[in-house]
Formats: C-alpha cells, sequence, structure tokens
C-alpha cells in the first residue's frame, strides 16, 4: 500500500450490543489531524449474521478504503456476557443433582463452544474477504481482543496487516501516514508473511484526546443514534499501578498513569447529554478513582461537571479507599447511579489477590457516600469467590461484611454478583496455577476442550460445590417465583447458611498454608 491514504472503513467485529468507544476516540484522533481522510464506521453487532458478509462486501466494493481497521472485542466464552451464560451452564453440569439439568448444560456448553469457534474462524473470514476484495489495501486489527492475544491473531491475519495491542490512536494515526514510521506496541505481517514485532517506545499523549467531535461521528457513523438510549463510554485516564492477580489493566494500558484535561472530559458529557440527549454515561477506566493523584483528577472532573449542569446518570469502576466525605458527596450531586466495585470482605483475600487497600478504607468509605446523601443508588458488589487462597472463615468474613452493608444502604440496594475469577494470560493468579499444577505449563488459553475451558473459569474444590448448590438452589428459588429478591442476595444467604462455621472460628491449618503460598505472590 502506497503512503498515499484517502480512505479508512473501521469495521467493528460481531459483539453484544455495546457501545464501541475505543473506535469512535480513534476515528475522531484521527479526524481531527488528518481532515482530508474520509473515514466510516460500519458496525457489525447492529446487523443480523445473515447480512454481514453481504453488508461489508457491498461497503468495500463502493469506498474502496485503502485502510480498513476491524475492531475486536472478545475471544474466549468462559466469561458470562448477554448473549450467553457460560456461568449457568457449568454449575448446572457441575453441581446439579438433575440428570436433565446436566444433559441441557452439556448440550449448551456445546451451543456455546460452537458459537465461540464459528465467531472466531468467521471473523478472519472477513479480514480475508478484504484482502480478496481490496488486495492493495492495509488491514488493521485492534480491540482488548487483540491486546491480550496478539501474537496469535496476527499469525492468522492476511498479510500486509498490523495488529495493534493496547491504545490505537497515535499507531493508526503512523498507519495512515503510510507507516514508514511505525508507532506503538505492534505485530505486523508483511507482503511475504513475516511477522515483525515493535514495540512501544513512549506512552500515547492522552492530554491530546480532546472532546469527541460527536456531530463528525454521527456524520461517518449512521448506526450512532442506536446508542444513544443507553450507556455511552467515556475515558478519563488511562495505566492502572496496581497488579490485581486476575486483571490485565496493567499491561494493556500501562502501570502509570496518565490523564485527560478534565474540562475536555466534561465537555464531552456535556455535549452528549444536551446535544445528543444521552442521560446514561459509564466512564471506561481501569478504575476510575484508583490513586490519590487520580482521586485528584476526579474530583476536577465533578467540578466540571456541576459547572456545567449536567443531567446524567453515571457510574464506573470505582476504587473507594481514597475517596473523601467532598468527593462522595460531588459524585451523588453529579448524578452517580450506582457504586461499582471489586469487593470481599476479607482483608487476607484482598491481599492474596494484591488488589491494594484495606478492608476498613473501603467500609469508611461506603460510610460517607450514606451519610454524605445517598437514597436508593445500588451497590453493586463483584465479589471473586473462591479466588486462590479462600477458606471457610475468609467466605464467612465476606458474607458478614455484605449483611453489614444491608444494613447500612438497604438489602434491596445491595446487589452482590457472582463472580469467579477467569484466568487470563500473562497474570500473576496464571502463574500461581501453573506452579501449583492446577494448569498445564503448555496450556492453551484459546481451547475449545470444554474440560479446559471449565477450568479457566475458576472455582476448585471445596468450597466450589458449596457456592455451587448454593447458586443453583438460588436460581430454582427465583425460577419458582419471579417476584423472589435478587439472585446474588439469595446465594450469598444461602453460602452463609451452609458455612457451618463460628463467626469467630479461625481457618484450618491446611487453609492457613494456602494462604501464606498465595501472599508470597508479588504485585
Amino acid at each position: 500500500m502506497s503512503g498515499n491514504v484517502k480512505s479508512v472503513l473501521y469495521v467493528r467485529l460481531p459483539c453484544w450490543k455495546i457501545y464501541p468507544g475505543g473506535m469512535i476516540y480513534i476515528a475522531d484522533y484521527i479526524h481531527k489531524r488528518r481532515p482530508d481522510i474520509h473515514q466510516e464506521i460500519l458496525d457489525m453487532a447492529l446487523i443480523v449474521p445473515s447480512k454481514r458478509r453481504r453488508m461489508l462486501a457491498a461497503r468495500l466494493n463502493e469506498l474502496k478504503p485503502d485502510v480498513v481497521a476491524f475492531s475486536w472485542r472478545n475471544m474466549q466464552t468462559f466469561g458470562p456476557h448477554p448473549e450467553n451464560d457460560a456461568l449457568d451452564v457449568v454449575m448446572n453440569y457441575d453441581y446439579s443433582p438433575k440428570l436433565a439439568a446436566r444433559l441441557k448444560a452439556i448440550k449448551d456448553a456445546a451451543a456455546i463452544i460452537y458459537d465461540y469457534a464459528y465467531a472466531r474462524v468467521n471473523n478472519f473470514r472477513f479480514m480475508r474477504l478484504v484482502r480478496r476484495v481490496l488486495p492493495e489495501s492495509r488491514i488493521v486489527v485492534g480491540g482488548t481482543a487483540v491486546s491480550i492475544f496478539a501474537k496469535y491473531i496476527a499469525a492468522k491475519c492476511p498479510a500486509d496487516t498490523v495488529v495493534v495491542v493496547g491504545e490505537g490512536e497515535d499507531a493508526m494515526l503512523s498507519v495512515v501516514d503510510g507507516f514508514t514510521e511505525p508507532v506503538g506496541d505492534y505485530y505486523y505481517k508483511d507482503s511475504r508473511s513475516k511477522l515483525v514485532h515493535g514495540c512501544r517506545r513512549a506512552p500515547f499523549d492522552l492530554p491530546a484526546l480532546t472532546a469527541v467531535n460527536f456531530d463528525y461521528i454521527a456524520s461517518i457513523f449512521p448506526d450512532f443514534s442506536n446508542y444513544l438510549d443507553d450507556y455511552i463510554g467515556v475515558q478519563t485516564k488511562r495505566g492502572c499501578p496496581y497488579q490485581c492477580h486476575f486483571c490485565l489493566y496493567n499491561k494493556i494500558e500501562g502501570h502509570r498513569q496518565r490523564y485527560r484535561e478534565p474540562a475536555e472530559v466534561a465537555r464531552e458529557v456535556e455535549v452528549l447529554n444536551k446535544r445528543f440527549g444521552v442521560k446514561k454515561i459509564w466512564f471506561t477506566d481501569a478504575q476510575f478513582c484508583s490513586s490519590p493523584k487520580s482521586t485528584r483528577h476526579v474530583d476536577s472532573i465533578l467540578d466540571e461537571l456541576l459547572a456545567r449542569r449536567t443531567q446524567i446518570q453515571w457510574s464506573g469502576y470505582l476504587r473507594l479507599n481514597h475517596i473523601t466525605r467532598e468527593i462522595a458527596e460531588k459524585m451523588l450531586a453529579t448524578g452517580l447511579c450506582s457504586i461499582d466495585l471489586s469487593f470481599t470482605g476479607s482483608q487476607d483475600v484482598i491481599d492474596n489477590l494484591t488488589l491494594g487497600y484495606k478492608l476498613n478504607q473501603q467500609m469508611d468509605a461506603f460510610k460517607m457516600f450514606k451519610e454524605g446523601g445517598h437514597t436508593d443508588q445500588k451497590i453493586k458488589l463483584y465479589i471473586p469467590l473462591n479466588a486462590p487462597g479462600e477458606t471457610r472463615a475468609t467466605l464467612w468474613e465476606t458474607t458478614e461484611k455484605i449483611n453489614e452493608l444491608y444494613r447500612m444502604f438497604g438489602r434491596a440496594n445491595v446487589l452482590p454478583f457472582i463472580f469467579f475469577i477467569g484466568i487470563q494470560p500473562g497474570t500473576p493468579v496464571e502463574d500461581f496455577l501453573i506452579k501449583q499444577g492446577y494448569l498445564r505449563k503448555d496450556y492453551d488459553p484459546l481451547t475449545l476442550n470444554p474440560f479446559a475451558i471449565k477450568r479457566l473459569l475458576y472455582n476448585p474444590a471445596p468450597l466450589g460445590r458449596l457456592i455451587g448448590k448454593a447458586y443453583l438452589d438460588a436460581l430454582m428459588m427465583s425460577d419458582n417465583n419471579s417476584a423472589d429478591e435478587y439472585i446474588g442476595r439469595r446465594t450469598m444467604d444461602l453460602v452463609r447458611q451452609r458455612l457451618d462455621i463460628d463467626p469467630g472460628a479461625s481457618a484450618t491449618p491446611a487453609d492457613a498454608a494456602v494462604r501464606r503460598s498465595t501472599c508470597t505472590r508479588t504485585a
């Protein structure tokens, strides 16, 4: 491909309906720096499967873009999402006493794995279609799936494909400028199918990311309006200074936090709210307020939103240990609609997973929200149940803290989400479980073996059975009475009943040994 790029087609590969924020930030960034380049966005998430290939071919033939950039969101199948519920399937297969339920789980698992494998193969077929229709065009592939499995994806892409890992704005700019001076973390499969890996030399200058020009986005993205009645993603910073055992954010975005200008973030929200009628905002940072500096940055954003009098509901993945009473009040005043966070009621589990905070700090922050004007905002607890080092004692401690939150906010406002660690490649928990013999050193994280996939949704014996049977019983109660309460609350109630442990009891020697071994893992 020559360096004279005149047009770019962005293709959002099929996934569930969720706002394609990353692709929109990149298209806006390119437009502001190379306004003469014509860009379009095609969102396959909103196209019925039978028409996707035909519609892509039509856009390729009509636009004849010099660059076709694919965004690939998800690649593993064990994570439950709106299109399937792998958690229910695994629970029924492992713990249901009913043969019919277990047989149905086998059937559902086969369907999930088939869809997952078919989608993976089909995504590469879309790329090969581009190469066949437009042999001289350059292909770019990015997105969260690529950031985790970049080398695997690069090996299967057509020739002359750039596979971008992590941030894409400056990498994409180097592509439209001819890719003579590549930027970013990338794999490049050249015209002879030779694979070259380039490492990022400097992080992207995030303050350069000004408020998105949504009028322009609407002009190149016909389906933009289909997302305006749900949560729209807005990013305030990138990078994460922590290394939680199960998370990859600090590898994808880097350890050092970088910040957008608070006024630009607020202006972006204001335009969405007042110009496009958007009522719901989701701040897409790894964590919205994770360090003292980032909490001061959040404070500035909240001040900007208050000054603009935006009428929104907002949330994001929060970390509470640096929250002050004043910031809690500002969050509520600007429209915070739910407090979403990773939660466990045991300091041992917090330390084992290197989550990097003290439980008492978190509980104090909850009190600040309650005293700062909390009304009916939901408290959403993503609980990493049965993580490495979990014991009957730590599980009991978690149920104790959940009950404390019920008393603080009202039972109806507290939503415990049943969540198990999904083992991702390159994380500390993967390394630990390989050393413990739970995983083979040469295991395939993209396997289609259902028994291997099941192990990647980590819920081992002996607590796995207790939790699994409690979950299934809670599910049955909900099925029998649709007016019954939220399944996560019911599950944690049943877990507490079945622990059969004195609240003051300590862990067994074996439990303590597990805790010691996991705690030796450095962050």
